[in-house]
């Protein structure tokens, strides 16, 4: 570590002078808190990004496979989403009234993910908080359920765990609280169908949200019949069922939604979708639309905390259009899929070179090693696998030798820009960072 670190320092000393600069300007020196949370003594400051690849202030060169922790998926500034942006600049951004895009995404979405009806936000975020909101209207109920260590943004229902009682309690680093998290929230392990319907059967339940495959964690996938039988636990118990494809469209064009048939009463995404122009929608049911409209009065529409002011913006949806129709195509996913395997197959071979108790897991365009000889099956075992020193070693080594991972795990993401050769380098240094760790002397 302390050779990486000094590594580090003398290839980019134009990102410290300017990193200097920040910290008088930024808490941290950073333009949001956890990017404070990269390897290396600062953030590296990017000067320039297109494809797979982007270069730091200091001329440096990497191969991305963080991807703005999908916002990027696409690859770094796609020709035809690019296109679409210059164009639409020029005929405004924000009116506050529906555009054609608006229905051409829209169709596009229902075809991708099974839901008929679409509204957009600004973020994923936004997404998975309006649906909770319409959630409590529908059902008249309060609780809502997530996964143990799930990520859904920075919605306050969803920052609980377990403690060692099984109790649900507010998950470490959780900030400013508004209420204790067990009076909004049941907290599920994942793959536990037992737990899920003892935490249905109070019969306060209002909705469960969660992911296909946990993925902010370390990836989790689910067992074989899993997420069928939760979409009929749910319907059992009359609470309603949001999936988050945010992270997950990288099974597909219509994500695992899509691949699996499953039939969610909502759907939330955002980043991908964009092609890194922030936006986020949900999808539902003619049921569910029945139901709200049936609850939300007209002159009132407004102040029911649905929304916001450049929600469905002109901009974001020449984005979306241009993304899904021309960038996010089946073909694109094909080849983004094939390299995922690549990878994964460049990773698993260097651990069984080196016999290291790790393990590789696969979610099509995705994939990430977890330091355990075995898939986790929950979100704590996923947890409990990691090795926050571990994980900043091996992520400096790989900056330093040109390398870009998501900075909270050890997660690579395909774009239609990737490469084999990416694919390929990639694997090369993995493998020496593997040799050197085993060479290396027990402390």
């Amino acid at each position: 570590m302390v050779a990486e670190q000094a590594r580090f320092l003398k290839m980019h000393p134009k990102s410290g002078v300017m990193f200097e600069s920040a910290k008088k300007v930024m808490p941290g020196g950073v333009p949001m808190s956890w990017m404070a949370k990269w390897p290396g003594a600062y953030p590296v400051f990017v000067a320039s990004a297109q494809g797979a690849r982007f270069i730091d202030v200091d001329g440096n060169s990497y191969i991305d496979f963080c991807l703005g922790d999908t916002g990027s998926m696409t690859g770094h500034s796609p020709a035809a989403t690019v296109a679409a942006i210059r164009d639409q600049v020029g005929r405004g951004l924000t009116a506050m009234l529906p555009t054609a895009d608006a229905v051409a995404v829209s169709e596009e979405l229902a075809a991708r993910f099974g839901l008929p009806l679409w509204q957009f936000t600004v973020s994923a975020t936004d997404a998975n908080r309006h649906v909770i909101r319409y959630a409590r209207l529908i059902t008249r109920k309060k609780k809502i359920i997530v996964i143990d260590r799930c990520y859904h943004g920075s919605v306050d229902e969803t920052f609980a765990t377990l403690d060692s009682h099984g109790n649900t309690v507010e998950r470490e680093g959780n900030i400013g609280a508004p209420v204790a998290l067990n009076e909004t929230t049941r907290v599920v392990e994942f793959n536990d169908l037992q737990g899920m319907e003892a935490a249905l059967a109070h019969g306060d339940v209002a909705a469960i949200l969660m992911e296909p495959a946990m993925t902010n964690v370390g990836i989790v996938l689910p067992d074989n019949g899993y997420l069928v039988k939760v979409g009929e636990l749910a319907k059992q118990y009359s609470a309603l069922w949001i999936i988050d494809e945010t992270h997950t469209i990288s099974m597909g064009v219509g994500g695992m939604t899509g691949e699996l048939g499953l039939h969610p009463d909502f759907l939330t995404i955002g980043k991908a979708i964009g092609g890194g122009i922030p936006t986020g929608t949900f999808g539902m049911s003619y049921e569910v639309a029945t139901a709200i409209a049936e609850r939300v009065h007209l002159d009132e529409i407004d102040t029911g905390g649905i929304g916001g002011t450049l929600a469905g913006n002109a901009l974001s949806l020449a984005a979306m259009r241009a993304t899904l129709t021309e960038v996010l195509t089946p073909a694109a996913f094909e080849q983004m899929i094939s390299l995922g395997s690549r990878w994964c197959d460049g990773v698993d071979a260097a651990i069984r070179e080196f016999n290291l108790p790790w393990h590789c897991n696969r979610l099509g365009a995705r994939g990430e090693y977890v330091f355990q000889p075995t898939a986790p099956h929950t979100g704590r075992e996923a947890s409990d696998a990691g090795d926050f020193e571990l994980e900043q070693y091996i992520h400096l080594r790989l900056l330093n030798d040109g390398f870009l991972l998501t900075p909270f795990h050890n997660m690579a993401l395909m774009s239609p820009a990737t490469s084999e050769a990416d694919v390929d380098a990639h694997s090369k240094a993995f493998r020496q960072v593997c040799a050197d760790l085993k060479m290396a002397p027990a402390i």
